[in-house]
């Protein structure tokens, strides 16, 4: 069998290499090419200030130091994150689309946003789909309780391995083996509620909007140590319809963005929506890392994951084709 490195059918998450398990329900998606781009639209500078604006301005100048904001875990907050977790967890079944996009520095420095799509299908415990076209090559991923199936149908190529009885525990066994890892993660595991509990610093309620996800929503924000996170839930039904985050650890703030729509809940889905015969039958591939190969102690840098491709030493000899 042919063997060559697996670049994950889905995309690592570099974060989540540095914390083990990452926090939060929005985490960057990278896609697997980048598409480069060296355009940029030109702007007209903002009109100058008219005297009497710049004399006010002096005369009121913004404050040295803001003062401290007083936000703590707003009970209201936390009750609204709880009752769509809850929901989440009681959900037998579900199908929904996550759309995403993420920014990223544009050659010119302003960042760029790229986006990708995954439709879901999740029946607990033990069974997973998720179909992602993108800005970048496809990528399908099948789960069926027993085995996981990373596939990129454009190079017809499929890495297999074993897998855990539960969703729970294939979702840290993919990322452990091939850094796999879904933007959406924490909506599917058992209890949704626990990674944003660990360690949650503040949380607050901002209001309601009409205009998200074409129902109302109450907005809510709430933060850690490693990512400020704001989310509409919608308010009849609690479930989520969009998130924004931002790391703290990231200097130039780029924003990350989650839709999710199309939500089914509690459907039953036949046992072949979590297997596919054309990944079955295309090349396989071996589950690894797509980590690059560093001297100790230098760290990777924050890119796109690179597309399934076969390296000059990792050709087969005529003997292995």
């Amino acid at each position: 069998m042919r063997k060559i490195n697996s670049r994950g059918a889905v995309a690592r998450d570099s974060r989540a290499s540095r914390t083990g398990k990452a926090r939060g329900w929005m985490l960057p998606l990278a896609m697997g090419v980048l598409l480069a781009a060296t355009s940029a639209s030109a702007q007209s500078p903002p009109p100058a200030k008219k005297p009497s604006q710049t004399t006010k301005a002096a005369q009121s100048p913004m404050p040295a130091v803001l003062p401290a904001a007083d936000f703590t875990l707003e009970p209201k907050a936390i009750e609204i994150l709880k009752a769509a977790c809850g929901r989440l967890a009681a959900a037998k079944s579900m199908a929904f689309t996550a759309t995403l996009s993420y920014e990223n520095p544009s050659r010119l420095g302003p960042p760029l946003v790229y986006a990708t799509k995954s439709d879901v299908t999740v029946q607990r415990p033990d069974k997973l789909r998720v179909i992602s076209p993108g800005d970048g090559p496809a990528s399908e991923f099948y789960y069926d309780g027993k085995t996981m199936m990373a596939f990129e149908p454009t190079a017809n190529l499929v890495a297999v391995a074993d897998a855990p009885p539960t969703i729970d525990a294939m979702l840290q066994t993919a990322y452990d083996t091939a850094a796999i890892y879904f933007p959406f993660t924490d909506v599917i595991v058992a209890d949704p509620y626990k990674d944003i509990a660990e360690g949650l610093q503040v949380a607050f309620y901002i209001g309601q909007s009409r205009v998200v996800g074409g129902t109302t929503t109450d907005i809510v924000a709430y933060a850690n140590a490693t990512v400020f996170v704001q989310i509409w839930i919608g308010t009849a039904d609690k479930l989520p319809r969009m998130l924004r985050a931002v790391f703290k650890d990231d200097p130039a703030r780029m924003r990350h963005q989650m839709e999710l729509s199309n939500w089914q809940l509690d459907l039953a889905f036949p046992a072949e929506a979590f297997a596919s015969a054309k990944a079955g039958a295309a090349t396989r591939i071996q589950f690894a890392r797509p980590d690059p190969e560093l001297p100790p102690g230098l760290r990777p840098p924050v890119t796109g994951r690179p597309a399934l491709k076969e390296t000059t030493a990792q050709k087969p000899t005529k003997k292995e084709e």
